[in-house]
């Protein structure tokens, strides 16, 4: 076996478990394969900027990181066109990016997928250029991303609450949305812009999406009745199948494209990979087609 030289990344806090019995197990098995490595914990600001060179003077080949899609997000913008393989060790309160990708959220399942070297290249978006490999959206779920930023204890039940908190009392936005020669206005309570398929905990949103097929899939969710909203959106969650669509007067509108452009006419919230962002009153959105190498799931 060919020795690999890895560079691990542990947040740690994201979600809700012990980190302690993944870094012991993590540095036995590195260990145990004799593959050099070094265990570092996350930044908190997500400043990676010594990062290529680190890469380059410690002679890095693969990357691991254990955490959520916000550190997934922070390290890997500065691995864009790099040779560099990246592993992922779902431990956030959503892990979109792992779940869409086939990674276990079992840690030595997540663990034994890095280690049989199956990287394949995924794409990854710009949006007003700052990064996003995940999904991006604004509105509802960016309001929710924002409150749940803010509580002192994470994990998926804290976010559930958040979510059922502003579900009863969303309110609408205004876009102004061009994609693919169409222009259109819509008032939606949600816009989100995914390259994986789901928020995470394998809550679809988008069910065409794919990390590696060079489209953004554009999901606009229009105001409507909350109890018909939520209808639609069970049914789109359970069947996995929906048409594309320009036409306002559906509840839910879904395209694939390349590129976009949104007028945030109402100033609505705004999050790039479950992070809250400022908004701002325009977005200029683009896929970066093969943006890092990603371990994932060898195919059945």
């Amino acid at each position: 076996m060919p020795q690999r030289n890895f560079l691990v990344f542990i947040n740690p806090i994201s979600g809700t478990r012990n980190k302690k019995d993944i870094y012991s197990y993590i540095e036995e098995k590195l260990t145990s394969l004799q593959h050099q490595f070094e265990i570092l914990p996350t930044k908190e600001q997500g400043k990676y900027s010594y990062l290529k060179e680190k890469i380059t003077s410690k002679k890095i080949t693969d990357i691991i990181i254990c955490g959520g899609d916000g550190s997934v997000n922070q390290i890997t913008s500065h691995l864009v066109n790099s040779e560099i393989r990246v592993g992922i060790i779902p431990l956030g309160s959503g892990n979109g990016m792992a779940f869409t990708a086939g990674i276990p959220k079992d840690y030595k399942k997540a663990l034994d997928v890095i280690l049989k070297g199956n990287a394949s290249f995924v794409d990854a978006l710009t949006i007003n250029k700052n990064y996003s490999c995940h999904l991006c959206g604004l509105g509802f779920d960016a309001q929710v991303s924002h409150d749940f930023a803010r509580q002192a204890r994470r994990g998926p039940l804290t976010y559930i609450k958040q979510t059922l908190k502003n579900f009863f009392k969303a309110k609408s936005f205004h876009f102004e949305v061009s994609a693919n020669g169409n222009r259109f206005n819509t008032n939606a309570f949600f816009l989100s812009i995914a390259n994986s398929n789901q928020f995470g905990n394998s809550i679809i949103i988008a069910p065409k999406a794919s990390l590696s097929d060079g489209l953004l899939d554009i999901v606009i969710v229009q105001k409507s009745g909350k109890f018909r909203l939520v209808f639609k959106l069970l049914k789109q969650i359970s069947s996995g199948k929906i048409a594309s669509s320009y036409n306002t007067d559906k509840t839910i509108l879904y395209f694939q494209t390349k590129k976009l452009h949104i007028k945030n006419l109402d100033n609505a919230p705004f999050h790039i990979d479950g992070e809250p962002m400022e908004t701002a009153t325009s977005f200029d959105v683009e896929i970066i087609e093969k943006a890092f190498l990603l371990f994932q799931p060898s195919p059945i």
